[in-house]
């Protein structure tokens, strides 16, 4: 069993899956955003050649905390594979959750292009490994 990581963009959907573990995130795919029904399939397929138990979608909220138009955006497509999946779907607070991403892709002295390409699926890792960080952290203090 895993858990999968979602960075739900409006042009690409970044995808991170977790060790069986779960200790740790991987960078997995990214989808380029065509279709809803599309795209929830290529996800509902993933989820089922890969065991996924939940998956974990980024929310991405304002600095105070509040709900953007983007944040709703997002809450929208959960409901969508909601209707076309039956495992649970939790959110993470993704807050800067990119800007890490980029620093890390710059840390490694990738080319812009490169970047571009593996933004979204490293963005959806650092999603993913937070969460999991937290449930290790939640189960030492239990």
């Amino acid at each position: 069993m895993r858990t999968l990581g979602l960075d739900v963009g409006t042009k690409r959907i970044g995808i991170a899956i977790s060790d069986e573990l779960f200790i740790t995130a991987q960078a997995f795919a990214t989808i380029e955003r065509s279709i809803l029904q599309s795209d929830l399939e290529v996800i509902k397929n993933i989820i089922k050649n890969n065991d996924i138990l939940e998956v974990i979608v980024g929310l991405p909220l304002n600095m105070d905390g509040t709900y953007s138009a983007k944040t709703k955006e997002v809450i929208e497509f959960m409901d969508s594979l909601l209707k076309v999946i039956n495992i649970p779907v939790k959110t993470w607070d993704e807050r800067l959750t990119t800007l890490q991403a980029e620093r890390t892709l710059l840390a490694a002295d990738m080319s812009r292009a490169k970047r571009k390409r593996l933004m979204d699926k490293l963005a959806a890792q650092v999603i993913l490994q937070s969460y999991l960080d937290s449930r290790k952290k939640e189960s030492k203090n239990a």
